[in-house]
């Protein structure tokens, strides 16, 4: 061994400990063997930085630019709003059903951001179903990692190997090379799961809204369910072509227009309000009955309404759309001594006040002639966009909570469509091969802003920007060891140990070492590692690299052992309330079962 390899052996060794211990964490290592091999002078400080412009760093980055384009459209949310419907009370229905949309949806975007994604919707339907998150989030976690071995863009470890196969020659794998070895995984997950759930404890969920309300809960708290009514205009109705202002019917009526839904070319606007708004023949009203005496059915014949049904009390079924928010009234405001009436809080704020608390008394009707006092709570309702403005009037009143559903709120959720289409093309890019696939999801990524998806605010903040320095930071240890002769020598040993065992042996041997080291170290660096190590392995033995590469990166994805194998894992500690030794119990057994399936397809699928 010469000074050189034992000096980059050395840094390796380094930073296997500390990613071992998590300390630092881990892109801070990745920088400190950025500046700490040119030291060594085995590579050039240009050399070491190249990472950043490897191709598939760039790929990586897009990938969690389009990921988030389908978020904030709400493609995923979607995704399990559906899955809801279509699992009932079934448990077992609903693990299947999970883990099929995760592998499904991780197989064309970053496994961690499905991951990121689906926690929320797990923990609403854990929440929906009276279901402890810890029975929902491991099998989340499992078909996350699983989703990985499915395509060649769905983890970071298919990348670098296949960037690693690129480099030494060879043609590098296709969008679809995993998939053969991914489905057929992903089905023995979700068997596997449906038994191993029995080994999860149940337990609470550690991860709420601390506290947080929900708009079910003022709902209950205001007495606003039966106050809503959801009606349309017909053709001959008196209220065709006026506007609010000249209807006045808060105050003939007794009720408040929240929101209109009218029908446009090709679907349905959701219309603000405003006293200048002009109805028109069909257009949907959703209207609140503040007065507790109102005749409704004469008030629908007087004005030719239809009333329509709605899913949600008191419309929470338009919660992307429409929210409350709770205010409160301090000394000096302008609002003191008015009733709500006269205050004018539409014109002022386009909200309307559905609510008043004052003390422990919450009123939910009879509070329109009261005077404003100093310390009264309201309950306003309308549009989010008006609801987020109310920071801006704090010399008026002061904001005190905010719901939960604001989170869920999807800042482009009409673009679902122009999101999937943007994904097909990117796909169907990958797929064809017309351009190399960082192209194609840099197009994705134009595409997703062209069509208002995404801004350059959220593409930004959607990077997991130390995902990308981890990396980066990594890559320039595969041409040092193979500079150094560490890759031949580390091959060599392999070879002399098993190399008479037979390829099977050897596959093995690869598959479990990539597994043993995801123990210590993140699955992507782990790839960057052991990818140079079995292509030397390959060539040593004059075999076709295909199988030796893909053995590697599908035991990179096998990284189901401990949480800190993969910022997956990571992710679900917290909400699904999980120690150490939960994925040592599930993970090990399913870890020897991906081992055995993989070493028995991949020289079926690939041959030596």
């Amino acid at each position: 061994m010469n000074l050189d390899l034992a000096l980059v052996l050395a840094l390796l060794a380094a930073a296997i400990v500390m990613f071992a211990l998590n300390k630092p964490r881990m892109d801070a290592v990745a920088l400190i063997m950025l500046t700490a091999l040119p030291l060594t002078g085995v590579l050039s400080v240009g050399e070491v930085l190249a990472g950043f412009s490897d191709p598939n760093v760039v790929l990586i980055a897009a990938l969690f630019v389009v990921g988030e384009g389908l978020v904030r459209t709400g493609v995923a949310q979607r995704l399990g709003d559906l899955l809801v419907a279509k699992a009932g009370t079934s448990e077992t229905r609903l693990i299947v059903l999970l883990m099929l949309v995760v592998g499904l949806l991780g197989s064309v975007m970053s496994s961690t951001g499905v991951v990121a994604i689906f926690i929320p919707i797990v923990l609403r339907i854990a929440q929906n179903t009276d279901r402890s998150p810890s029975r929902l989030m491991m099998p989340l976690s499992v078909a996350a990692l699983i989703s990985g071995m499915t395509t060649l863009v769905a983890t970071a470890p298919n990348l670098v190997v296949n960037a690693e196969l690129v480099r030494s020659g060879a043609a590098g794998f296709t969008f679809f090379s995993f998939t053969p070895f991914g489905v057929p995984i992903l089905v023995l997950g979700i068997g596997y799961m449906l038994v191993a759930r029995r080994w999860l404890a149940t337990r609470a969920d550690a991860a709420g809204d601390a506290g947080r309300p929900r708009l079910g809960d003022w709902i209950d708290a205001y007495a606003l369910a039966g106050r809503e009514q959801r009606v349309r205009i017909l053709p001959h109705s008196p209220l065709v072509g006026m506007t609010l202002e000249e209807l006045q019917l808060r105050n003939k009526s007794g009720a408040s227009i929240l929101a209109i839904q009218r029908q446009a070319r090709f679907a349905s606007d959701i219309i603000r309000p405003t006293a200048k708004t002009r109805l028109q023949a069909n257009d949907v009203l959703l209207i609140d009955l503040f007065a507790p005496d109102i005749d409704i059915p004469k008030l629908q014949h007087e004005l030719a309404l239809v009333p329509l049904p709605h899913s949600g009390r008191y419309f929470i079924d338009w919660s992307q759309q429409i929210g409350m928010v709770e205010v409160m009234l301090p000394e000096g405001s302008a609002l003191l001594g008015k009733t709500v009436v006269l205050a004018e809080f539409r014109r002022r704020y386009g909200l309307t006040v559905i609510g008043l608390r004052r003390g422990r008394a919450a009123f939910g009707h009879g509070f329109v002639d009261e005077e404003l006092r100093i310390g009264d709570v309201l309950l306003l309702v309308g549009f989010w966009t008006d609801i987020r403005r109310l920071q801006s009037h704090r010399a008026d009143l002061v904001v005190l909570n905010l719901p939960a559903e604001l989170d869920e709120v999807l800042p482009a959720g009409t673009r679902a469509p122009q999101a999937l289409l943007s994904l097909a093309v990117v796909i169907g890019l990958m797929v064809s091969g017309i351009v190399p696939n960082v192209q194609a999801a840099l197009i994705g990524c134009l595409l997703m802003g062209a069509l208002g998806c995404i801004d350059f605010a959220s593409a930004y903040r959607s990077i997991h920007w130390s995902s990308l320095v981890l990396i980066a930071g990594m890559l320039p240890f595969s041409l040092a060891l193979q500079r150094t002769g560490g890759v031949d020598l580390a091959a060599n040993a392999l070879i002399q140990v098993i190399g008479g065992a037979g390829p099977g042996v050897v596959l093995a041997s690869l598959f479990a070492i990539t597994a043993i080291l995801g123990l210590f170290i993140s699955n992507t660096a782990t790839a960057v590692l052991m990818g140079p190590v079995a292509l030397a392995i390959a060539q040593e033995l004059h075999a076709s690299p295909y199988p030796f590469a893909m053995i590697v990166a599908l035991a990179a994805s096998a990284a189901f052992m401990t949480p800190v194998s993969s910022p997956v894992n990571t992710l679900v500690v917290a909400p699904g309330n999980y120690g150490f030794a939960d994925f040592v119990k599930i993970g090990v057994p399913f870890t020897l079962v991906v081992l055995l399936v993989s070493v028995l397809l991949v020289p079926v699928l690939l041959p030596l």
